[in-house]
């Protein structure tokens, strides 16, 4: 499950990571910039997508677990529907006032410029990227990882092949980036909707009664969910604040930082998704023993890929600088990233399992807890002390500290909600 994830993560993250490469070769700090301001921004709609994929998954594959596959189609066909009426407002808010949030994080000028007309253009395509996300969570649900995967491969590749055609082909730069981003979420929606037709018996027919039946048990997954992971981007917001007031080099540094976490974790990132239904499933079977081998195994495995990953990025970080034209501090930034973050990166895998024993264990809104506290509590006054006695340098390392701290508590948490729902299980036998 966490391999096949990982290759359509990894071909999604690679992707952006390309777009910013290319961006980067047209010499000009304040674009690369300008893709790590929209990256931020559109994080937040990328945590409804999140949030209503892990509503899916978790629901679904309860009752899968629990042999009622009918039960798991109609709260498919629900959960995108409700993904239209929340998407669609949402995607009208950011085109119309894109310049004006922009500038709330700290982006000015034609970083701002650059930003909005991004934004503008991927906004209108985000009800296709969230539909294809629900599908591939009931996918996963399912078990069907590789059909999961192809969601996820599809975006990435028809990526790849359009960006360069946009970018230098059609001479469009960062509007090509966005019009090829815009393209790639279309056809991972063909991709996700194609399987469930032909082998899982599409989706049920809409129903107003059913839908109404069905929003309190989603929404218990689907707010805490959303919740969970806006605080994510609102500790994007928060750091991109601190930093707006330098160059756009050291801007630069944190954007390329930003691509490249996603591309050298990215079994990280997709160990919790891929955990998430095996605990569900095994919670729906009563088989905690299961349960607890899966959180065990998915930390030793994050400890061990976080160790490989820590000197290759150390070793290749100026190599990585080079390719991506970073200057003077931002250079700094992304040495300091690679050399002093990367082993403690450690930590936030944790926090993600914790997080995905929190959302398929019945209480989601402690993952809310923990993420909130992570991303508030746990960075704030961090990045506050670190500026104030190390500078830049603070800025950048210090919010690990608040990590490692949250990590080890995501931890402690997952191991008590399991002793906890064991317990009750085995007094209603």
């Amino acid at each position: 499950m966490s391999l096949t994830a990982s290759i359509g993560l990894l071909t999604m993250f690679v992707v952006d990571f390309a777009d910013l490469f290319y961006i980067a070769q047209l010499a000009d700090s304040s674009l690369t910039a300008a893709m790590g301001f929209a990256a931020t921004i559109l994080f937040f709609a990328t945590a409804f997508h999140i949030g209503l994929m892990i509503a899916t998954s978790a629901l679904a594959a309860r009752h899968i677990g629990q042999g009622d596959p009918d039960r798991a189609r109609r709260y498919l066909t629900n959960i995108l529907v409700l993904s239209t009426m929340l998407m669609v407002p949402l995607a009208i808010l950011f085109f119309i006032f894109a310049p004006d949030i922009l500038h709330l994080a700290g982006a000015d000028g034609t970083a701002n410029q650059a930003a909005t007309g991004y934004i503008r253009i991927v906004a209108p395509f985000m009800p296709f990227s969230v539909a294809a996300m629900v599908c591939s969570g009931f996918l996963r649900a399912h078990g069907a990882a590789r059909r999961a995967m192809n969601v996820t491969l599809s975006m990435g590749i028809t990526n790849a092949i359009l960006d360069p055609i946009f970018i230098f082909g059609l001479d469009w730069g960062i509007n090509g980036a966005a019009v090829a981003s815009a393209c790639a979420a279309v056809v991972s929606a063909m991709f996700a909707i194609s399987p469930i037709i032909k082998s899982y018996g599409g989706f049920d027919r809409f129903s107003l009664p059913s839908f109404r039946k069905d929003i309190p048990p989603i929404m218990t997954i689907l707010i805490p969910a959303i919740l969970t992971n806006v605080a994510t981007p609102i500790g994007g917001f928060i750091s991109y604040r601190f930093v707006a007031d330098y160059s756009d080099d050291v801007i630069a540094g944190f954007a390329v930082v930003g691509r490249v976490v996603p591309v050298a974790f990215c079994l990280m990132f997709s160990l919790s998704g891929a955990i998430g239904p095996i605990i569900g499933q095994n919670f729906g079977a009563e088989q905690f023993d299961r349960v607890r081998t899966t959180i065990k195994q998915a930390t030793i495995f994050a400890l061990i890929y976080t160790l490989i990953i820590w000197p290759i990025l150390y070793l290749f970080s100026g190599p990585i600088s080079d390719a991506f034209h970073l200057q003077g501090e931002g250079r700094h930034v992304f040495w300091l990233f690679a050399a002093l973050l990367t082993p403690l990166f450690f930590f936030n895998g944790m926090l993600f399992i914790g997080n995905a024993a929190c959302n398929n264990l019945g209480h989601p809104n402690w993952s809310t807890v923990m993420n909130w506290l992570r991303n508030t509590l746990g960075l704030l006054p961090f990045l506050w002390l670190g500026r104030e006695f190390y500078g830049l340098d603070g800025i950048v390392v210090a919010p690990a500290f608040g990590g490692v701290i949250f990590g080890i508590a995501g931890y402690m948490v997952a191991q008590y909600l399991v002793n906890m729902r064991e317990q009750r299980a085995m007094l209603t036998r």
